[in-house]
């Protein structure tokens, strides 16, 4: 089946642009001009990705990517501009899965819808992977926190679960941006921002995490339930 792309940015240009390179990938691509028009698109038709402009007319992209955290999980990329990492860090905050900075190739994006596709659709054996009241469903990309269902990104879920399978090792950011996504270079801030993210997931005092620990000069540590 072909993936469905939606693509939402103000300048058409760009949607030409980046409509010709993901077909040319083999996408079906959908175009929005503005946020209301991207919130039609996505409630009459779910899109497998959605690529968003943070700066939109009317609805910006930002609150366009928290409406579509409050529906589900579809994966996000953002595009935003050089320099505006205040507005990149809040994109992930809110649960983008990944951006890319204009200017920017066509052909990178394209590679980077490919890869958070892959993460988002990748077939995991059928096994439950539990940490004391913390269980994630490898196979069905879920997981749960006493019995209660997380909310978690794609990129989280991953993260989460490669920390958990690596429990008791410290790993630096650099380290988690190639191991977990697949980055060789990559601004390392994300992956500060989405174990902040975790923290407020799974730790009962996020300002003072046991299971998601801080190493100081080297990065983060999983520590098993309950963290000795």
């Amino acid at each position: 089946m072909v993936e469905r792309v939606l693509v939402v940015d103000d300048d058409t240009t760009v949607r030409d642009v980046v409509r010709r390179y993901l077909e040319h990938a083999g996408y079906e691509v959908e175009l929005a001009g503005d946020g209301e028009q991207a919130l039609q698109a996505l409630a009459a038709r779910e899109p497998d990705i959605v690529v968003l402009d943070l700066m939109l007319p009317g609805i910006d992209g930002l609150e366009v990517c928290r409406r579509i955290r409050q529906r589900g999980s579809t994966p996000v990329v953002m595009l935003t501009a050089l320099g505006e990492e205040e507005d990149r860090i809040a994109g992930l905050q809110i649960g983008a899965d990944d951006y890319v900075t204009k200017p920017f190739s066509p052909r990178e994006l394209a590679l980077r819808v490919s890869s958070v596709l892959r993460r988002a659709n990748r077939a995991y054996e059928p096994r439950t992977v539990r940490d004391g009241n913390l269980a994630l469903d490898l196979a069905a990309h879920t997981a749960t926190l006493d019995g209660m269902p997380l909310q978690l990104t794609t990129r989280e879920f991953d993260l989460l679960a490669f920390f958990i399978a690596n429990a008791g090792r410290a790993f630096g950011r650099a380290e988690l941006l190639e191991r977990v996504w697949g980055w060789q270079f990559g601004d390392q801030s994300t992956v500060t921002v989405h174990v902040r993210r975790l923290r407020e997931k799974i730790e009962q005092d996020p300002a003072k995490p046991v299971r998601l620990s801080t190493v100081w000069g080297v990065g983060y540590r999983y520590d098993p339930w309950p963290a000795r």
